[in-house]
């Protein structure tokens, strides 16, 4: 990757890292499912009318839209409503990666590599650490939110290995459209909609960040990188959003980040690099050229 590229995959880390700060100011000021209705209708208002039509079956767009932008979301924000930190939470929904070769196993046929197995249990060994840690002084439920939030991640992911958008950006605005009305309707169900009353200058800014500026930049800027580059170039960049996630909390939010956490972070992140890179290394192999020959030999 060009200098300018890696810096713009660090930027949209970071955007990422930050958004579950701005999750928590947002929190605040909402219901965790109406903040999150609120931000998928910021997300797809007025996009979806300078975008153009998906450029998949739309099957897919409402079933990427329901798992991921009603359920994965909901649970996403419940958890942290419920108490999950936010600098835990930005590590612990890394987890989608195991949750991911699962179901791409399972769904999919593809069939783990020896050195995807070792990080996915050095993975779970490391969220285990932190399940452990966090339950003592925690409510549990908040965790397993968190898990029941990635497990949504990972089968969205292998619904978009099914769709294979050709621009992420749009599909993602269409995707955000389809959450919209579920949302609202789960929020007036469930929750006290009267803070849509008393929206403030707090609020606005979480819906206008988590919408314009971590959906739509972010997805854009990704999606952009992935068209230029392999996705094992890119995607280990992704690693650094719970580094960013852990560091913004302590920074703005004033949270603990005990010393077993720290190390089970540390086991987690390493699990999820070593598939990374060593698939990035084989890719590398599988691209040489093969040696010149004379023909008859």
């Amino acid at each position: 990757m060009s200098p300018r590229h890696v810096l713009l995959a660090v930027l949209v880390a970071v955007i990422w890292g930050f958004n579950f700060v701005v999750l928590k100011v947002g929190l605040d000021e909402f219901p965790p499912i109406l903040f999150s209705a609120l931000r998928f209708l910021a997300a797809a208002v007025p996009a979806i009318f300078f975008v153009g039509r998906p450029s998949v079956a739309w099957r897919w767009v409402v079933a990427v839209g329901l798992v991921l932008g009603v359920a994965k979301f909901s649970f996403l924000f419940i958890g942290l409503s419920a108490g999950m930190p936010a600098g835990l939470s930005s590590l612990v929904l890394q987890s989608q990666v195991i949750f991911t070769a699962v179901f791409a196993a399972v769904v999919l046929r593809e069939r783990p590599r020896p050195v995807q197995i070792t990080g996915i249990a050095l993975a779970v060994a490391g969220i285990g650490l932190i399940a452990w840690d966090y339950g003592l002084s925690s409510p549990l439920l908040a965790f397993l939110l968190m898990i029941a939030a990635a497990a949504c991640w990972g089968v969205s992911n292998v619904l978009m290995r099914y769709a294979r958008p050709a621009d992420t950006l749009r599909f993602m605005v269409w995707v955000s459209a389809v959450a919209v009305l579920p949302l609202f309707a789960l929020s007036a169900l469930t929750e006290d909609m009267s803070a849509l009353g008393r929206l403030d200058w707090a609020g606005a800014g979480a819906i206008g960040y988590v919408a314009w500026v971590s959906t739509l930049l972010g997805f854009g800027v990704w999606g952009f990188l992935l068209r230029r580059y392999e996705s094992s170039v890119v995607a280990p960049f992704s690693l650094l959003v719970p580094v960013f996630g852990m560091f913004s909390a302590w920074a703005f939010l004033g949270e603990d980040l005990t010393p077993l956490r720290a190390a089970a972070g540390g086991v987690v992140l390493l699990g999820l690099a070593i598939p990374q890179f060593a698939g990035r290394r084989a890719a590398r192999t599988e691209v040489l050229p093969e040696p010149l020959v004379p023909a008859g030999r």
